[in-house]
């Protein structure tokens, strides 16, 4: 058995994570969270538990999303009801313990993108959840034509075909102009209107605090494709462990086949500066599967209530 606490004190909750929580990816260090954290401010429940030598064995890092009336992964940030956040984890350093947490979640909580299966109580189970998909430059020798060798002929016959009217009007890169981020915002907006991200001002807000946390600590990756010296496409990204992730991105509808471009490009730079792997995150969008990515699966459990109000659990 292990001693259960939870905790709301938000300097707790970040020593809490920042002790337990591994660095392996970009959504695991705690100033990207807090970006997200401080614009949607919902209240956090981080839940412990604890050996009986006071070691602490399992972290469950919650939130608590007042319109979803559940708990979310920290730190609850929505998109269309939905949190966005990738690569979740539920720390579990001894067996049994995910049980014990998850028997004390003071309420319905709904985790997706949570990385690998885990071993849940009876009667839960881990659902697939949305599909990631990545890019390892290693797998192509570091060579962008044999990436390319990847499609068939016909396909790459059509691909030139796309792609060079736009080369043909004269394509040139740039790379970290911080003025282009807010033609990237607009890029979205335009091209998706209430369905982007940056719809909800809560969300930009929180992506203009991660390209300035990123953009501080040498992290930040902004790629633009300039095309007839018109802004064509931006996407950001970060660099973090060897894994180059793209974050979002803009486009302007009057290149027909830009996105493929600048997608290509990513590939391309990938192999000439040797990164480990490009992770272009979940969500198909219709290209992903064609350019032979590799998939990987996370996964979503659904927790359900207990007959305790949650206005009654005392947080420590």
């Amino acid at each position: 058995m292990y001693r259960i606490q939870r905790h709301e004190d938000p300097e707790k909750c970040a020593r809490l994570w920042q002790e337990l929580m591994p660095r392996d990816c970009l959504f695991d260090l705690w100033p990207v969270r807090e970006c997200f954290a401080g614009p949607f401010d919902r209240r956090p429940c981080f839940i412990t538990a604890e050996d009986a030598g006071g070691r602490i064995q399992g972290l469950l890092a919650l939130s608590w999303i007042e319109k979803e009336r559940s708990f979310g992964h920290f730190p609850g940030e929505t998109w269309q009801g939905k949190t966005w956040l990738e690569q979740n984890r539920i720390i579990a350093r001894r067996q049994g313990v995910v049980d014990q947490l998850v028997e004390n979640v003071p309420g319905e909580a709904y985790l997706r993108y949570l990385v690998g299966e885990l071993p849940l109580p009876e009667g839960l189970c881990a659902e697939p959840d949305e599909t990631g998909y990545l890019f390892f430059p290693a797998e192509c020798r570091y060579a962008f034509d044999r990436f390319m060798q990847r499609f068939s002929g016909k396909t790459r016959k059509k691909l030139r075909h796309e792609l060079s009217p736009l080369e043909s009007t004269g394509v040139s890169y740039r790379y970290n102009d911080l003025s282009d981020v807010d033609a990237l915002f607009r890029m979205n907006l335009e091209g998706f209107g209430d369905r982007s991200y940056f719809y909800d001002p809560r969300f930009l807000k929180s992506f203009e605090n991660l390209v300035e946390w990123l953009h501080n600590h040498g992290l930040l990756r902004v790629t633009t494709v300039t095309i007839g010296g018109r802004t064509a496409a931006v996407d950001i990204g970060a660099v973090w462990a060897d894994t180059y992730t793209v974050l979002a991105g803009g486009v302007d509808p009057e290149f027909p086949g830009v996105a493929k471009l600048i997608n290509f490009h990513h590939i391309r730079r990938a192999c000439e500066t040797r990164v480990k792997t490009v992770d272009f995150l979940c969500g198909d969008f219709g290209w992903k599967q064609r350019f032979h990515l590799t998939p990987r699966t996370l996964y979503k459990i659904r927790i359900p209530a207990r007959t305790e109000k949650i206005s009654r659990v005392s947080l420590n």
